[in-house]
């Protein structure tokens, strides 16, 4: 069981330092969790092309399965809330 939340942390830690350091994004809003055996992003980006562009830099880190986006789009919710 330590393992797995081992390994998840540092699958969570790739996944957050690959979106950091690649071209496109601006992920300081971007969180990164892992939840069963699929990584989930939320927070918020400036752009349609970075909410897939944060997609496609998880997808490629190793030990990256499934992806689920939940990431908004500059900070509104799609209601237009805050």
């Amino acid at each position: 069981m330590e393992a797995e939340i081992a390994n998840r942390a540092s699958v969570e830690a790739a996944v957050a330092n690959a979106l950091a350091i690649a071209g496109g994004i601006d992920a300081s809003d971007v969180e990164v969790t892992m939840e069963k055996d699929q990584i989930v992003l939320s927070g918020t980006v400036g752009t349609v092309g970075e909410i897939e562009r944060a997609t496609a830099v998880a997808m490629a880190v190793e030990g990256v399965h499934n992806v689920q986006n939940r990431i908004l789009l500059g900070g509104f919710s799609l209601d237009g809330t805050h």
